[in-house]
């Protein structure tokens, strides 16, 4: 993800809360734009946007309906822009509750990725995820689809429970592309940047990814699986989700 915002959930995801500084206001949008943010845009990495209140020197919060990348920037789209102004400091404060369903299928989601990958060379064609439910589409031609993707589905299961811990960190470009399987979209490649953000599931997965993740895969909990869909001769979606 490359834009003018620093990104303070791709070094931490677990961040709550934080102090920035509105640098210009979008009036007409009903945007702010902040020197940085751990707000998660839409749609970056299919994941829905992050959701919470802006903190103003007031004491007044100002709710943050949407985040959404605009002009290559995060723009933070808010229920009322009267009483902000550019040089403000604000605290940022996300809906945990609502990020945290979406990093535990996020963090879910790279690990059946990786497995359909393994067996089938299948790569990732589309996909989102909402606090409420995920789906993923693949790139797989095989007779027995849905038996593929429910066993697929029941390993990611078996993995998560294996709390394996999550890394991230960060290599240069060239280097991580030479890494085998560490992009599995069908069609796209990482940002045109000089260095790439690797999030690696040891022994399951490495993948180039900007999104925040759980810090260990015994957090993703209890998943569901919830319908299988054909949209193509190639394309096949699953939809699954977190029980709690």
């Amino acid at each position: 993800m490359d834009v003018k915002t620093k990104l303070l959930f791709q070094e931490d995801s677990y961040l709550k809360e934080f102090k920035a500084v509105i640098e210009r206001i979008d009036s007409k949008n009903n945007a702010v734009f902040l020197d940085q943010t751990a707000f998660h845009p839409r749609p970056a990495g299919g994941l829905d946007a992050d959701r919470g209140y802006l903190v103003l020197p007031s004491g007044v919060e100002v709710r943050v309906i949407d985040t959404v990348l605009l002009e290559g920037d995060v723009a933070h789209i808010v229920d009322n822009i009267e009483s902000i102004d550019v040089g403000m400091e604000v605290k940022g404060v996300i809906d945990w509750d609502r990020r945290y369903k979406m990093m535990r299928l996020h963090t879910a989601s790279h690990i059946l990725a990786a497995i359909l990958y393994k067996r089938y060379n299948a790569r990732v064609t589309g996909g989102h995820i909402a606090p409420e439910i995920a789906r993923d589409d693949f790139e797989i031609e095989v007779e027995n689809w849905k038996n593929v993707l429910r066993e697929a589905f029941e390993e990611t299961i078996a993995i998560a429970g294996k709390c394996i811990d999550v890394k991230i960190y960060w290599m240069d470009r060239e280097e991580a592309l030479r890494v085998p399987g560490i992009v599995k979209l069908a069609e796209k490649l990482p940002p045109e940047t000089t260095r790439l953000r690797i999030v690696e599931i040891p022994g399951v997965d490495i993948q180039a990814d900007g999104g925040p993740h759980v810090k260990n895969t015994c957090e993703i909990g209890e998943l569901e699986l919830i319908k299988l869909e054909s949209k193509g001769r190639k394309r096949k979606r699953i939809y699954y989700r977190v029980k709690v």
